[in-house]
């Protein structure tokens, strides 16, 4: 809903016949004292934007309060840079990101070297590796909904919190493991944190960013999740000769997880979030740091907006869950769960080392698409190269039918490195090179389709969504590979991107440069390509008018 400023005039001309007895709460007057002027000039604009958020907060639970980046017509905030404290911010927050990309991605090398170590004086066998893998996205999907569930009431930063507990608690039980058992249990208390910090993380860094870098600070996000993955895999390959080296690889990551909770005291809470529990003087502060130099008067809540339930909220969780679904079925995590034992099954030496080259190729495509999203677009960036994916992987299927596996086993039938062995590790890193500028990054940016009253709990579903799936990616690849042979496997995996790509032609709209409250009208379309493409095309100069300064930033202390 909008407003013309005539209508605003109007509606703040009979504020007080509305508002009545409301108006006399002491959280209107303690605001009052505190953000006015002798003369009652400076904040007035401010105050009157603030009585709204207070008549929100006691009217029915179907109202929605949200802090727009739009602007005043006279005082443009968007033309205001950005300041570094929104990138501190998000960066220290993108710890957790790192947290998962290690703990998902050091288990590929850990499965290579558990010799063993848990199995009483036998190797760990395959179903057991699946267990061990598996539960980590399995603790995730649960980790996801109990966050979800209680970011709402308990504020977003308290779920981090409770992600570097599990996180240190997991690391330290798999480093000190001798059983399967214990093993297990410790991939399931990480996967907890891992879901936690997934759900939560993209929610908040998308709830403090302003319109024009909001696609770059979730990407940040994203870069340290496959940042994560890269220091695993060669965090791995420096302990791979050492006795008991997997140990240390899984107890490291204790440690960004205590560097997380150290750091986490001096970042805010959302601003949206405050507004919602009516801590209006805290959601004014944080504010003000994020558009360091506005003035009080350009910081405000611009509106409530009543949405009733509505087909909108669907549309939304299916563009979001569908894009989501499609990263994760895609296989990628198949390299990031079992690429060692991949590698070493081609005919290569030192498998995490490989490793390491296709996780680095994620990393920078990762970047590349951070870089790249905002001003190009997510739909056009995702349209371009989603089809690399399913061309990347049907090369590796035929590469792999020259290639003689025993299938029983997953053993290589030959002593050397050959061609096909070449050309499918070229055409995995092909696959990754457009997975990292595509699905890998674009699937997590999601979170900002839905609005506010349903933005916590439609993050805990893209999330489970992401580790259900994930569930399925790493309970059954090692079956797959012997049942449909490697061949087999990669084909079915090429089909699910091929089919994907074609899903997000018909399904995604294009929603970068947009405002959230933009988007959650985008969603309220039974076409929401269409209407996003009109929407965008009206607002061609409104929108490349927030973009403009968008690679302007200044220092947060000036």
């Amino acid at each position: 809903m909008r407003y013309s400023s005539d209508e605003k005039a109007v509606g703040r001309a009979t504020h007080v016949e509305h508002t009545g007895s409301r108006r006399t709460s002491v959280a209107h007057e303690g605001f009052n004292r505190r953000n006015s002027l002798a003369d009652g000039s400076r904040r007035n604009s401010l105050s009157k934007n603030f009585d709204n958020a207070n008549i929100a907060m006691v009217l029915n639970d179907k109202i929605h309060v949200e802090i727009s980046d739009d602007v005043m017509e006279d005082s443009n905030i968007d033309n205001i840079a950005v300041s570094w404290f929104v990138w501190l911010v998000a960066a220290t927050a993108s710890i957790a990101g790192a947290l998962f990309g290690y703990d998902t991605g050091i288990i590929s090398a850990v499965l290579v070297y558990l010799g063993t170590d848990l199995g009483g004086g036998r190797e760990t066998t395959s179903s057991e590796k699946e267990a061990i893998t598996a539960l980590c996205s399995a603790g995730a999907f649960v980790g996801a909904i109990i966050a979800g569930l209680t970011a709402d009431k308990y504020g977003r930063k308290i779920a981090i919190y409770v992600g570097c507990v599990l996180f240190t608690i997991g690391a330290v039980l798999q480093g000190a493991s001798y059983s399967i058992a214990q093993m297990c249990v410790g991939r399931l208390i990480v996967g907890f944190g891992v879901g936690s910090a997934a759900m939560v993380v993209p929610l908040y860094i998308a709830e403090i960013a302003p319109t024009k870098v909001r696609g770059k600070l979730i990407g940040l996000n994203n870069m340290s999740i496959t940042g994560g993955q890269v220091i695993s895999y060669g965090i791995g390959a420096a302990f791979a000769h050492i006795d008991d080296g997997w140990r240390y690889m899984v107890g490291l990551g204790a440690v960004p997880a205590i560097l997380l909770a150290c750091l986490l005291p001096f970042c805010p809470e959302s601003p949206r979030q405050l507004v919602f529990h009516g801590r209006l003087q805290e959601a004014e502060s944080v504010l003000l740091k994020i558009y360091k130099g506005a003035s009080v008067d350009q910081v405000r809540v611009k509106k409530v907006v009543q949405l009733h339930t509505n087909p909108a909220y669907f549309r939304a969780l299916v563009c979001a869950c569908g894009l989501m679904v499609i990263s994760q079925m895609s296989g990628f995590n198949t390299l990031m769960y079992y690429s060692s034992t991949l590698f070493a099954l081609v005919g290569f030496s030192n498998p995490v080392a490989v490793g390491l080259v296709v996780a680095g190729t994620n990393f920078v495509m990762t970047w590349v698409n951070m870089m790249t999203v905002d001003p190009i677009g997510r739909r056009r960036v995702l349209v371009s190269t989603a089809w690399g994916m399913s061309a990347g992987l049907l090369a590796v299927a035929i590469a792999f039918s020259f290639i003689p596996v025993n299938t029983e086993t997953l053993e290589l039938q030959a002593t050397s490195v050959s061609a096909p062995a070449i050309v499918v590790l070229v055409f995995i890193i092909w696959f990754v090179f457009f997975y990292g500028v595509s699905v890998g990054n674009t699937a997590w940016m999601s979170t900002d389709f839905f609005p506010m009253e349903v933005r916590a709990i439609g993050t805990m579903w893209l999330t489970c969504a992401c580790w259900g799936s994930n569930i399925i990616v790493s309970s059954t690849f090692l079956s797959m590979m012997k049942a449909m042979t490697p061949s087999g496997a990669f084909g079915f995996y090429a089909a699910i991107c091929g089919l994907g790509w074609v899903w997000i032609i018909i399904f995604y709209p294009e929603v970068s440069g947009l405002t959230l409250e933009e988007i959650a009208d985008v969603f309220k379309s039974k076409n929401p390509v269409k209407f996003a493409r009109n929407l965008r095309r009206e607002r061609k100069d409104e929108i490349k008018e927030r973009m403009k300064t968008m690679e302007k930033s200044i220092p947060a202390g000036h």
